[in-house]
């Protein structure tokens, strides 16, 4: 009789073991935690319990944005998975890749907030930090703070967006950075009622039109009335890999009657083949050649100018006009010049595709 009941017990505690074991792993395989401010590492591999992970908070939107949920567990897919409300389209769906500040933004059109506090996100999250989400006049934005600049891939199938995220050299053959100096509170030189600020900017939109009909991938530093900071000006050219980096700016000059195109060079690095000197000339010989403009020549970038003494791929600044020339300064305010200016440095990235790569 002992006997037996010693084996009876035994057999329970195996049982309950087993059971109590088989919990354990059905909660970590299917664990949904909150992605924070916490350590990416440590969320990614679930080592960071749900209590221990703080709330994010965002300035005075802090009540208006929550934070999404994700579904931490074994992931053998390379695509982000995000649940979709049940009559969303393609249609219904906006993706902005908002690479300056390492953010996606994902519009979806007649979402409710509540679809997203019950329905977690799964599958890859290697290059998510973090997101947030928000309903905002009869949609929903969903916000991923990424660890890095990066393209995306898409997918829409059974009620789910499927986002694979690609670094820029996987998705694109050819690269380059446009930079126009200034922006926001940094104006610049100033003279005869122009800016520089504005007259780089417009430049770079005259641009923007050329390199959109290319089979070129441009990022722009800036496409609006902002001031990146140097340091993220440098990461775009440097992460992206570019091919070429190309700051847009204008010059000007105590002597007032001096006026034409210079180029400025990184001298910092020695590129092989096609490298920053070779651009800059590319730039200054196309630009007053388009503009029937004066060369000024080449110089070397000094200490303060930060981003093309620290860009890594062959960098450049076409300086497109003096300013302070009254005659230059008017031309320079005009569309139909700037058009000229940009199309000047289109025809230089072209010719360094054509005979340096």
């Amino acid at each position: 009789m002992k006997n037996d009941i010693m084996k009876g017990m035994t057999l329970f505690c195996t049982f309950l073991c087993a059971a109590s074991m088989g919990c354990i792993l059905y909660l970590s395989a299917n664990k949904v935690i909150t992605i924070s401010e916490a350590g990416h590492e440590e969320i990614r591999n679930g080592r960071q319990d749900v209590n221990q992970i703080q709330e994010y908070v965002k300035g005075e939107t802090a009540s208006q944005e929550q934070v999404l949920t994700f579904v931490i567990g074994k992931s053998d897919t390379s695509y982000l998975r995000i649940p979709l409300p049940e009559k969303c389209s393609a249609e219904d769906i906006v993706v902005e890749n908002h690479y300056m500040d390492k953010e996606l933004c994902i519009i979806i059109n007649g979402a409710k907030e509540e679809f997203y506090e019950e329905n977690a996100i799964s599958g890859n999250r290697s290059m998510v930090r973090q997101g947030l989400y928000e309903e905002t006049q009869g949609n929903v934005r969903l916000i991923f703070q990424l660890t890095g600049i990066c393209e995306c891939r898409t997918i829409l199938e059974d009620h789910y967006l499927y986002i694979s995220f690609l670094s820029p050299r996987e998705a694109y053959n050819k690269i380059v950075v446009i930079d126009p100096a200034c922006g926001g509170l940094n104006v610049g030189v100033s003279a005869q009622g122009l800016l520089e600020k504005d007259v780089s900017l417009g430049i770079a939109k005259k641009l923007k039109e050329k390199l959109d009909q290319s089979d070129i991938k441009a990022y722009y530093t800036r496409i609006d009335d902002v001031n990146p900071d140097e340091k993220d000006r440098t990461a775009l050219a440097n992460e992206t890999r570019a091919d070429m980096y190309i700051r847009i700016q204008v010059d000007s000059h105590e002597d007032s009657s001096v006026y034409g195109t210079t180029a400025v060079y990184n001298g910092n690095y020695f590129i092989p083949g096609f490298g920053s000197v070779e651009l800059a000339d590319l730039l200054e010989r196309s630009v007053v050649t388009n503009i029937k403009g004066k060369a000024l020549g080449l110089s070397e970038a000094q200490a303060q100018e930060y981003v093309l003494r620290n860009v890594t791929v062959p960098a450049a600044a076409v300086k497109a006009g003096c300013i302070t020339n009254k005659q230059e300064a008017t031309l320079l305010g005009r569309e139909d010049y700037q058009d000229k200016i940009a199309e000047g440095i289109y025809q230089a990235i072209l010719s360094a595709y054509e005979n340096y790569f």
